[in-house]
């Protein structure tokens, strides 16, 4: 009997999805469960972008130019220019989300057998995408005491090799929501001049950004133009994640050139996708002051509320709309099971995902969850009361 891959063997399983059957199950014996696994926003897409693709009038869903649309690039770069961000529309790529930038980006500039260097925590399918494209990832552990920050520029020193590529970081993050500030972007530029490599940077959430802080973009780090990939979407900056539409961003031609041949061997990103994306780009500011404003409502209430359940260590996020809380229990991996098999409250339970999956290191981060703040904030009141209950009722707690 022929056998799957060694590659299909290696990847890995989504902490954020594997749970789907227990919840899937927990619905049908008529539980409710609160969804804070994933990062699927409850926030309304805007309805400009709701109306073009009502309005589509075309007797035929044609493909678009592979590298997409040239007047979404067009708009896409004259948001860049808004936010301070000089990039042209030939700087520009049209994916099918951002996790198919990441891929393209990937294969255009490592081999396989190159490693890459990411701090973890880190977005789960990244270990997917790597080995997708035969890249070997270099984790360098951040710690939950002192919210996740950058580890010492030293400490990326002692991990780069001679198949040391790249540098790849999510800001603000996912899942830990940390941002990054001026002043450690401008000591990796440093670094990544040295020795020469490139800086992919995930910014997918930089409208996020909350307390007064602001998100600076590795787009602006001068000297480094021909070593920065940005990763873009409009997955969670509309809340439109069904859209599948994202883009790559780079001043490097010869980056983007290669590009454009995997872009080429996938013919086009999706048509509906790119109406609804470009039309996005005329959604009023008052949207995002606005969803700002929600996000760090439920932020606090998610923190102060988890931070009050003895044991429980949560940091206070900067941006995106994730955190990660330390749980007195065994493991977090069989306290998320059990949560949508064996208890509720009043009905209700909670599906998270377990922050072990977030990690390259082998048993890091296993008495970690992950919790996305993106239900409103009576849900997440009554999710935060189903968590304390079942911490303190769980058979495996630590304390």
């Amino acid at each position: 009997m022929p056998k799957v891959s060694k590659k299909g063997s290696l990847m890995p399983e989504s902490p954020i999805r594997k749970l789907v059957p227990y919840a899937e199950k927990a619905k049908r014996s008529g539980k409710n469960v609160y969804h804070l696994n994933i990062g699927q926003p409850d926030i309304k897409t805007p309805e400009v972008a709701l109306k073009a693709i009502h309005e589509f009038s075309e007797n035929v869903v044609e493909y678009s130019h592979s590298a997409g649309f040239e007047s979404y690039r067009k708009g896409l770069s004259y948001y860049y220019q808004d936010l301070g961000i000089n990039v042209s529309y030939d700087d520009l790529m049209i994916t099918t989300g951002g996790s198919e930038a990441l891929l393209f980006a990937l294969n255009s500039c490592l081999d396989s057998g190159d490693e890459i260097i990411i701090p973890e925590p880190f977005y789960a399918n990244y270990n997917g995408f790597s080995i997708s494209a035969g890249v070997k990832v270099k984790p360098i552990t951040t710690d939950i005491k002192n919210g996740f920050a950058l580890p010492n520029i030293d400490e990326f020193e002692k991990l780069i090799t001679k198949k040391t590529k790249a540098i790849l970081i999510c800001n603000p993050g996912n899942p830990t929501g940390y941002l990054y500030t001026k002043k450690e972007l401008e000591e990796l530029k440093d670094l990544v001049i040295k020795h020469d490599l490139f800086l992919f940077a995930d910014e997918v959430y930089r409208e996020f950004a909350y307390d007064g802080n602001k998100h600076y973009s590795v787009l602006n780090l001068k000297g480094l133009e021909e070593n920065t990939i940005v990763i873009d979407s409009t997955s969670k900056r509309y809340s439109m994640c069904g859209i599948r539409v994202g883009c790559i961003v780079s001043k490097n031609k010869e980056v983007m050139s290669t590009c454009l041949k995997f872009a080429q061997a996938r013919l086009s990103p999706p048509t509906f996708g790119q109406i609804a994306g470009e039309a996005a780009l005329c959604t009023p500011s008052d949207y995002f002051n606005e969803v700002r404003r929600e996000y760090v409502n439920r932020r606090n209430l998610l923190v102060e509320g988890l931070n009050k359940i003895e044991g429980t260590i949560c940091p206070k996020p900067k941006g995106a709309f994730y955190a990660i809380a330390q749980l007195p229990v065994d493991d977090a991996d069989k306290f998320a099971q059990w949560l949508l098999e064996d208890f509720d409250l009043n009905g209700d339970t909670v599906m998270v995902a377990p922050a072990a999956g977030f990690y390259s290191t082998p048993n890091t981060g296993t008495n970690q969850v992950r919790i996305a703040y993106v239900l409103n904030i009576e849900s997440l009141h009554n999710a935060i009361n189903c968590l304390d209950l079942a911490i303190k009722t769980y058979p495996g707690r630590t304390n």
